[in-house]
């Protein structure tokens, strides 16, 4: 959750540097972030889908048990 945040606070800071100079490289800059925060939010999901699956329960101690 605080790396969404901090993404997000360079984001605003991307377009409006980007605003002031009159140039686009700002607003792609956090286009690519937001894809970049989209790609983390999905793996994320993905281990707490696998967790769930293999455990039937959320809990993060029980993840070392699947390691190799």
């Amino acid at each position: 959750m605080s790396v969404e945040l901090m993404l997000n606070a360079a984001n605003i800071n991307l377009v409006a540097f980007s605003l002031q100079h009159g140039n686009l490289t700002g607003q792609v800059f956090s286009l690519f972030t937001m894809a970049l925060a989209a790609a983390e939010v999905a793996i994320g999901i993905g281990i707490v889908l696998v967790l769930y699956r293999n455990f039937t329960d959320v809990d993060v101690t029980k993840a070392t048990t699947m390691r190799w």
